[in-house]
């Protein structure tokens, strides 16, 4: 299978039959994979629909449900998308293209310049997260916490992190750069989401800087 489009789901019945229709007319071979945990429709409307669903309840958190979302996809090519409506799913063909041409990680960037659907202070943290990444590991990002990356599946399988506790996508983009996968980012235009956030933004920092801080230890090969 070429493409896996990968989501971690919870409670977005509102949002997930428009997000799976999106997906379908940009990429219609590509295999859907929800990780689940969900008390609403969320699941039952995205297997009606086509998709694989794999439940994950009670919720184990946003770390273990986005490692299975990538390790268990069954494409070459795992995107990794919200399913809140905010990312721009007609980027997927851009994104699969890339990864042919031959990078391993294709990052998208909410953060270029601060986009309308996102809080000053969320959109200042962000640029603080990818500058420490930048300093710390020679990162050249604008965004450390973005919910819509292409990874080659191959690496995802050469690459190990923790997958407890929050602000996984650090760890995601972080590793593989330092252990000398090409890694890239294109900027794109995010959008006011469907549903509620469920981000915890004091935890999100903590484990932000946690993460930062100690992927120092992975020996840099480039």
């Amino acid at each position: 299978m070429k493409l896996t489009v990968s989501m971690i789901t919870m409670n977005e019945e509102g949002a997930v039959a428009k997000v799976i229709g999106d997906i379908r007319r940009v990429a219609p071979d590509a295999e859907i994979f929800l990780v689940d945990s969900s008390k609403d429709r969320t699941a039952e409307i995205a297997e009606s629909l086509g998709c694989r669903v794999l439940k994950q309840f009670p919720p184990k958190g946003y770390g273990p449900a986005m490692d299975k979302a990538v390790r268990l996809a069954n494409g070459e090519i795992v995107i990794t998308l919200d399913c809140d409506d905010t990312y721009p799913v007609e980027v997927i063909p851009q994104l699969v293209a890339l990864i042919d041409e031959g990078w391993d990680l294709v990052n998208t960037s909410r953060v270029e310049s601060r986009p309308k659907a996102m809080p000053f202070a969320n959109f200042l943290a962000n640029r603080v997260f990818a500058l420490t990444a930048r300093l710390l590991h020679g990162l050249k990002t604008t965004d450390v916490h973005s919910g819509m990356r292409a990874y080659r599946k191959s690496m995802i399988d050469a690459i190990e992190w923790d997958e407890k506790g929050p602000a996984l996508p650090v760890d995601m983009i972080v590793i593989p750069f330092r252990r000398g996968y090409k890694v890239m980012d294109i900027a794109i235009d995010y959008r006011e989401r469907v549903g509620t956030s469920t981000l915890q933004r004091w935890d999100s920092t903590k484990w932000t800087f946690r993460r930062l801080w100690n992927a120092r230890k992975v020996k840099k090969t480039r």
